[in-house]
């Protein structure tokens, strides 16, 4: 049985939460409080959780302050519900950072019948963090005293998850300048990719991070973040040029954007000079794509059980024959570091 720990200061969002998860026999809510001083105190009753569910925006306490304290004493993995505000987006990447491990729209408390379009992927969300594990990475950037890489048409694209936050920006951290084009695919809500685009750039010194827009040119030194609500594809424009083609379609493998979406675009007109990494997160988006672009001729790697904050994205695309090589992960930069 998980057990669950509710902190938000809206009781409607608190029970509408706790009828979600009365769905599902296996995760159990053993309380709530409307902020952490008053969570602090149900904990001598009640005892720590498997998981919290945590806002950010509360009396007396935020989330932010709580969630470094936690981390701190005894680190328990934390999914952020928050809302779809510009305000709030930042705060909620930051929490990320800070080794909360999702992030969940607050369910809209005016629109019961909606509980059943969100019950799903909350509830799949909560059991994934359970399984979760935490990592701490100390966080440097490499200095730009290294020699630039040599030109490249090679195209790497990157699909994560649960636990990509931490360890997209572990990765980026350590690039080098010049490094081969990047684009990526972090499932997030919609709102949420801008602001984690603009952290990653603020912090990442040695590439230009960017939420993708429809028409950007991959270049040198670049990173490019799908936007929460639209797939991303990569066409072939010509020698050595490749353009950003945003799309409105229904999800694939259950998500928008999708992983496989994007790497089976970069299959298809990239072909042999693909480079695919698939990171930690739960389910099964990015396998078939990954192994298309295996198929054709690109290379392909999966993040290691060892390192992964969730070992489900990797494990199903290593069983289905796409991954050619697993690799922890303090191994990806140094292969994008090298990519001739």
């Amino acid at each position: 049985m998980i057990k669950v720990f509710i902190i938000d200061d809206a009781i409607l969002v608190r029970s509408t939460i706790k009828s979600i998860l009365s769905k599902s026999k296996t995760i159990q809510v053993i309380g709530e409080a409307e902020n952490p001083v008053e969570a602090f105190e149900q904990f001598k009753k009640v005892g720590l959780p498997d998981v919290f569910i945590l806002d950010i925006e509360m009396p007396k306490m935020d989330g932010l302050t709580f969630l470094k304290q936690i981390q701190e004493q005894k680190p328990i993995p934390t999914i952020i519900c928050s809302a779809f505000v510009e305000a709030g987006s930042s705060k909620a990447i930051e929490s990320l950072r800070l080794g909360a491990c999702d992030i969940i729209l607050k369910p809209n408390t005016g629109l019961l019948n909606s509980i059943d379009d969100i019950s799903d992927e909350f509830i799949a969300k909560i059991k994934a963090a359970a399984q979760s594990k935490s990592f701490t990475h100390k966080k440097t950037c490499v200095k730009n005293d290294h020699q630039p890489l040599k030109k490249t048409h090679k195209i790497i694209a990157i699909g994560a998850s649960t636990g990509g936050v931490q360890t997209l920006e572990k990765i980026f951290l350590e690039l080098r300048p010049n490094h081969s084009p990047i684009v990526v695919v972090q499932h997030m809500p919609e709102g949420f990719t801008a602001s984690f685009a603009n952290s990653l750039n603020k912090h990442c010194k040695n590439s230009m991070i960017k939420e993708a827009k429809a028409g950007d040119i991959l270049s040198h030194g670049q990173i490019l973040i799908a936007p929460g609500d639209r797939h991303l594809e990569v066409i072939h424009e010509g020698l050595f040029i490749y353009k950003v083609v945003l799309k409105n379609f229904p999800k694939v493998s259950n998500h928008k954007p999708s992983v496989d979406v994007i790497f089976t675009s970069l299959a298809k007109q990239a072909k042999q000079n693909s480079i695919a990494f698939i990171l930690t997160g739960m389910g099964k988006d990015g396998a078939q794509g990954i192994k298309k672009i295996k198929e054709a001729g690109g290379k392909t790697y999966g993040q290691d059980e060892k390192t992964s904050v969730v070992y489900g994205m990797p494990k199903v695309a290593f069983e289905l024959g796409g991954v050619e090589k697993q690799i922890p992960l303090q191994d990806v930069a140094n292969i994008i570091n090298n990519v001739r």
